[in-house]
């Protein structure tokens, strides 16, 4: 069984930037798919990136503000966060899929359900 833990929330300022990280307990494989979501209260789980092998999707709210990264080497998803504002306040949750298809990188966010292994959570807070 896999294990995800994840690290690096914070409190920031609006503009401010984190960086949160993924620790694996195994191998992060090319055919697996790795991703970041996110709850705020009241709120649905979001979708946020998404990373296999060399392809990554995001969620247009976060599109070129957010980057999505894993580090081979020592098993660990990360999620760098530039330019934050209030509402990316939230729980994130970085999750797996093992033997992620590449035709179902696309709407993967779309569906929690479809990854098999999640993390505890880290929050993030920014303040205006």
């Amino acid at each position: 069984q896999e294990t995800l833990r994840e690290s690096g929330g914070g409190s920031v300022q609006a503009g401010g930037s984190l960086r949160l990280s993924c620790a694996s307990s195994g191998m992060i494989y090319r055919s697996a798919c790795m991703a970041w979501f996110r709850q705020a209260p009241g709120k649905s789980r979001e979708g946020v990136a998404l990373i296999r092998d060399a392809a990554t999707v995001y969620v247009d709210s976060v599109k070129g503000r957010f980057t999505i990264s894993v580090d081979n080497a020592k098993n660990t998803l990360y999620l760098q966060m530039d330019n934050l504002e209030p509402d990316d306040t939230a729980m994130y949750y970085c999750a797996m899929r093992l033997f992620c298809q590449a035709s179902a990188t696309s709407n993967a966010l779309r569906d929690v359900a479809y990854f098999q292994y999640w993390g505890q959570g880290t929050q993030v807070t920014v303040s205006s």
